[in-house]
């Protein structure tokens, strides 16, 4: 990777570039001129390879328009996963006590439609999205205690009750969804436009409350999203239902070293199939996509070569950050509290991670190109730990069925499954969303491994919205999901997999727990003593102005994780496909993928272009 990469990127006045050009699309669109779109002092991005040249049009899925062209938020991710770079802001600081972390923005940043970015679209989210108690009825706790000053045009504070030191990982990794074009928004919001007015029109785009419509037009769901002002690198001009069109922001902020205003590409065409990830995998490897990543699968590689072979497409293997490709579950709060103390028994879960053979799975499902670990944190991470990586990871079936022997679960009638302790059947019920990582199948193999044990493990598909239904109701005995913010990025800030602190369509296991937490008590359940330790620990890692202190809490609560076993992790670091058409250049052939990194953010995909035909 270029060394800019790891870099405060540099200024066209410090590059000594005076002189900035355009896409000829732009040549007849009667814009003002280039230089006056731009920032002051436009920030220089170096490509991977080589300078690109302009035009093109590409060919995507609407779920990689997320990698295709990035977030941009006040401050952005270095591609090491270490740091923190200026973007929209040339500076940021914190004060000695941690509760006020102070933005100073570009001068001269534009929205797409020409209007100015200033404090006040700042604060317009942080006060009419994150705390508006209509939009957000439980105020997050990265947010709580927290209040938003302007200073000026330019400046702005987020200021906390408590230390908040790092609030500034949620701003590089929040990204887009932590500023709003208020000029836009003022119109469709109760605090500046008369609620009655503002109901009539949301019933008159067909949106059931004010809310929704506004939520649908920050995630480019209707066809009025394309009137949504962004900071992005491509601006939405057409959504119909079955795909959205995008063409270059012609105040977009970022040239290349020779003083191009990015991005290369001119246009991109969004197919909206996300869903159907066989087409997904079938289009990109017929070259009838541009650029595929996101629903593609590990098991998908070897068709993905053929293609390549046949010269349609180039297959890039980037490594997943996960933690784990799947994070068993149990759910401890689930209602059959039978179940739930078996759960609760750490020998329980200790043979269940003894019984699973991961050095096959690695084989049959990665190509040996994975890493069998549980659940901790990423090899980057300032906390990693061998030890907690390789914690009851052994393949040792025998040792499985002794603790299970120990625990009292016995098959009393031969058919070689176990019950309970009391003679009742013991089947536990899996229910899963196979998606992003190769879930189905890993857990095919798992159930076949616990069931050599004495473990009856039925396997349930669902759909996505029935998913996020049952995990966040705590109604599933046990589910997966992939074991992701396990950087230094998301990690200290929210660490899921650690302790009860939220509840998600990804997790199932101690909603009751989160709750307590997340209401001081008012609902959910009181957890027992040793994870309340954990829910302390978060809270201690979050607000210490001491490195110290938070390396010890952190390093506490990923040995509680690795002794415990909450979540059961099988293989992780995995290989992830990348399939660019033969035409697209400057595209890393090695990165790290995941949502903590936001797949691409770090690597700049406006600076990916076609070459000549």
């Amino acid at each position: 990777m270029p060394d800019a990469w790891f870099e405060a990127p540099p200024t066209a006045s410090e590059m000594g570039i005076s002189h900035f050009s355009q896409s000829p699309m732009l040549d007849d669109r009667n814009l003002p001129p280039v230089q006056s779109r731009l920032p002051d002092d436009p920030i220089v991005i170096e490509p991977y390879e080589e300078i690109g040249r302009y035009g093109g049009k590409a060919r995507i899925t609407l779920g990689d328009s997320w990698q295709f062209f990035n977030w941009e938020s006040a401050i952005t991710i270095s591609a090491d996963l270490r740091n923190f770079l200026p973007n929209l802001a040339k500076s940021w600081t914190i004060s000695d006590d941690g509760k006020v972390t102070t933005i100073h923005l570009r001068r001269g940043l534009k929205w797409s439609d020409g209007a100015p970015l200033t404090s006040d679209d700042f604060v317009f989210t942080f006060d009419h999205i994150w705390l508006d108690p209509d939009i957000s009825p439980v105020t997050s706790r990265l947010v709580l205690g927290g209040k938003i000053v302007k200073l000026d045009d330019l400046t702005f504070q987020y200021v906390f009750a408590e230390p908040n030191p790092l609030f500034v990982n949620l701003i590089a990794q929040y990204g887009s969804f932590m500023v709003d074009p208020k000029h836009y928004f003022r119109k469709f919001h109760p605090a500046f436009t008369p609620r009655e007015e503002v109901q009539r029109l949301a019933a008159d785009k067909g949106f059931i409350t004010w809310m929704a419509m506004i939520d649908a037009f920050r995630n480019i769901r209707v066809e009025e999203s394309v009137e949504v002002p962004t900071l992005r690198a491509y601006r939405p001009v057409e959504r119909t239902p079955t795909m959205i069109r995008f063409e270059r922001n012609p105040y977009y902020h970022k040239i290349d070293p020779i003083g191009q205003q990015l991005p290369y590409i001119d246009a991109i065409d969004a197919e909206d199939i996300l869903d159907d990830a066989q087409v997904v995998t079938a289009k990109a490897a017929t070259g009838q996509l541009d650029f595929a990543a996101y629903t593609l699968r590990t098991q998908d590689i070897p068709l993905l070569k053929l293609g390549e072979r046949n010269g349609a497409v180039k297959v890039y293997i980037w490594t997943r950050l996960h933690a784990s490709d799947v994070a068993i579950q149990p759910n401890y709060n689930h209602a059959d509290k039978k179940l739930a103390a078996l759960y609760w028994d750490r020998r329980f879960r200790i043979a269940l991670s003894h019984a699973i053979n991961r050095e096959e799975m690695n084989e049959i499902i990665y190509f040996g190109r994975g890493v069998p670990r549980q659940v901790t944190v990423h090899p980057t991470s300032q906390y990693f730990e061998q030890a907690f990586a390789d914690a009851h990871l052994e393949y040792r079936p025998d040792h499985a069925r002794a603790l299970l022997e120990e625990i009292g679960l016995k098959d009393t009638n031969g058919d070689g499954l176990r019950e309970f302790q009391d003679g009742s059947p013991l089947t536990i019920t899996l229910e899963f969303l196979d998606f992003e990582t190769p879930k189905g199948i890993n857990m095919e193999l798992i159930a076949s491994y616990w069931r050599e044990v004495g473990i009856d493990l039925r396997l349930k598909l669902v759909d996505r919205s029935l998913q996020s239904a049952r995990a966040q109701a705590g109604e599933m005995q046990m589910t997966v999901w992939h074991a992701d913010r396990v950087t230094d990025i998301l990690f200290p800030l929210i660490p899921d997999w650690f302790a009860p602190r939220s509840t998600g369509w990804d997790r199932g296991m101690w909603n009751e727990w989160s709750r307590f937490y997340q209401t001081d008590g008012r609902l959910g359940e009181e957890p027992p003593p040793v994870i309340r330790q954990l829910q302390y620990w978060t809270d201690e890692m979050r607000t210490t102005m001491d490195p110290e202190y938070r390396a010890m809490v952190a390093r506490n609560l990923l040995a509680s994780a690795a002794e415990n076993l909450w979540v059961i992790g099988v293989v992780g670091l995995a290989p992830h496909p990348m399939v660019v058409s033969k035409r697209l250049r400057n595209v890393l052939p090695n990165g790290i993928w995941g949502w903590d990194n936001r797949w691409t953010l770090a690597y700049h995909p406006a600076t990916w272009y076609f070459e000549a035909p």
